[in-house]
């Protein structure tokens, strides 16, 4: 008889993985499904070195689920988003403005961590939770719902069966792909570069996002490493541009950090290798099917500006989460899962709209379109209901 979980979560990544320890803590039976085990070393083969920054309301998530008293000591707070424009003819940085937490709250505006890390603790989390099973090595194959229940095929060849399927395996979502729900996709050239670095200047937790063309340069805070100040870095650019500079010995490679970087830091050393992936926007046309969710890069996948792109999967995960302890006889059913797209669709859209018009700002290359840019970044600092409101936008509050 195929045994039955009151959730099963197709992903193990980094959503995923916290879905399994929010739903476990609530009390739910819960299997969690990844066809790759979890690299939970920076130096192994396979591990994943960008980081994420928890804003806020992600932060209060992760004190609900009992995993912040883990991440807190490894986490850098992120004090103050300072903006940069670089654009003028040289690459030197002629509009600096810092957006600081301190003017709409007492916190910080977030704490980063590297997801090689983040993937450590929650799977230590996982192990300490009876009610969650963790399956790295076996995937999710096929997908057949009806109205009382779900049944998920796995790759061992075995079956399970399921009153709510959530979908956090990414953003060519096998099951959402089986559940016949189509995604909207924007595509820009770009290609990202992530590493980390250190430096001599202190990054005092100041997240810095740099602007000149092909993509912003942004240099987030790390904890210190063997005593340097530490920060990772993610680097857009166009496609060529971006492998060109993957491939580059480190000395090159240090060159032309610093040199993008206006020596905001001073000199960046490499520490680590460079993972370059491909950047769109893509939201699926809808967060629900029978007996599914879709949360995550299933769901909405975000150029990597403003930290909104996980902090917007775990508001998929809070609202699903407080939906199903509310009403946990109702787990799974079509009002539960309409309630959810309801509530989560319209403000996914609504961000990735905002989103992809900041990325467009900032591959621009043309010297007029980049003048008006640092223009706009002025009027909007100088306005300080504006820049307030801003703040807060970015943080999720409502």
């Amino acid at each position: 008889m195929d045994k039955r979980y009151d959730i099963v979560i197709s992903g193990g990544g980094v959503a995923g993985l916290t879905a399994a320890c929010t739903f476990g803590a609530a009390g739910f039976s819960v299997l969690c499904l990844d066809p790759t085990p979890p690299v939970v070393a920076r130096e192994a083969e396979g591990s994943d070195l960008r980081t994420t920054a928890f804003l806020q309301p992600a932060r209060s998530l992760l004190e609900e689920i009992g995993l912040w008293q883990a991440l807190a000591p490894h986490a850098a707070p992120l004090n103050i988003m300072r903006i940069v424009d670089a654009g003028g003819p040289e690459p030197e940085a002629r509009v600096v403005r810092d957006f600081n937490s301190a003017e709409i709250s007492d916190l910080p505006f977030g704490w980063n961590l590297p997801n090689w890390l983040l993937r450590r603790e929650m799977v230590a989390r996982i192990e300490a939770l009876e009610t969650v099973e963790f399956r790295p090595g076996v995937g999710s194959k096929s997908l057949f719902t009806r109205e009382a229940e779900a049944f998920v095929g796995l790759s061992d060849g075995s079956r399970v069966r399921t009153r709510l399927v959530i979908a956090a395996d990414g953003r060519s979502s096998p099951m959402r792909q089986a559940a016949g729900i189509a995604v909207t996709t924007r595509r820009y050239g770009q290609k990202a570069l992530a590493f980390a670095v250190t430096h001599p200047v202190p990054h005092d937790n100041v997240s810095t996002e740099i602007h000149r063309t092909g993509g912003p340069f942004t240099l987030v805070p790390l904890p210190d490493l063997e005593g340097r100040p530490s920060s990772a870095v993610v680097w857009m650019e166009d496609g060529p541009r971006a492998l060109e500079l993957a491939a580059m010995n480190v000395s090159a490679f240090e060159d032309e950090m610093m040199r993008r970087s206006c020596g905001i830091l001073g000199p960046l050393k490499l520490e680590t290798r460079r993972s370059v992936w491909p950047i769109i926007t893509q939201v699926a046309e809808r967060m629900n099917g029978q007996r599914l969710a879709l949360i995550a890069e299933a769901a909405h996948v975000l150029p990597p500006i403003g930290a909104q792109g996980l902090n917007m999967s775990l508001g998929d995960l809070r609202c699903l989460r407080d939906l199903a302890v509310t009403a946990p006889e109702r787990l799974g059913d079509a009002g539960m899962l309409d309630a959810f797209h309801q509530e989560r669709h319209r403000e996914v859209q609504i961000r990735a709209a905002g989103i992809d018009a900041l990325n467009r700002a900032s591959q621009i290359s043309s010297q007029p379109l980049r003048d008006l840019r640092a223009a706009g970044l002025n009027a909007l600092y100088s306005a300080a209901p504006v820049r307030k409101v801003l703040m807060q936008m970015g943080l999720g509050v409502k």
